[in-house]
């Protein structure tokens, strides 16, 4: 482990929504100009940096409530930019099948980590 990760989580969760963020944008980039393509690709882009965004706010979160309202928004952005893939996958929108298997799996495993967050967190405040 070198110094700049000494106490820092395995997975920091914040580096992690910023990467799955940029990893869509560049994916974006990359699709054909159809209607269907851009719209998909524009709210995809939106959910998932909504997620990042949010998650820094609940950083700063004014109380436990708070942090649980932004937490949650991130849970609602993350399932909504999975269900968006999905529906790319389904009609081949995104030509890196690969890629975008591994960006559902990424997707997935935030989710899971925010469901976990907020149940500890709903027990903790009860």
């Amino acid at each position: 482990m070198n110094n700049l990760n000494m106490g820092k989580y395995k997975y920091d969760i914040e580096d992690r929504l910023i990467t799955f963020s940029v990893q869509i944008i560049l994916i974006c980039g990359h699709m054909s100009q159809s209607f269907a393509s851009q719209h998909l690709a524009q709210q995809l882009i939106r959910s998932t940096t909504s997620a990042a965004l949010n998650y820094g706010e609940a950083q700063s979160a004014q109380s436990p409530k708070d942090f649980l309202h932004k937490m949650r928004l991130c849970l609602k952005e993350l399932r909504e930019s999975l269900v968006n893939l999905k529906i790319q996958k389904g009609v081949n929108l995104i030509e890196d099948a690969k890629k975008l298997d591994e960006l559902i799996i990424e997707n997935n495993q935030l989710i899971a980590i925010f469901v976990s967050s907020i149940k500890t967190s709903e027990q903790k405040n009860k």
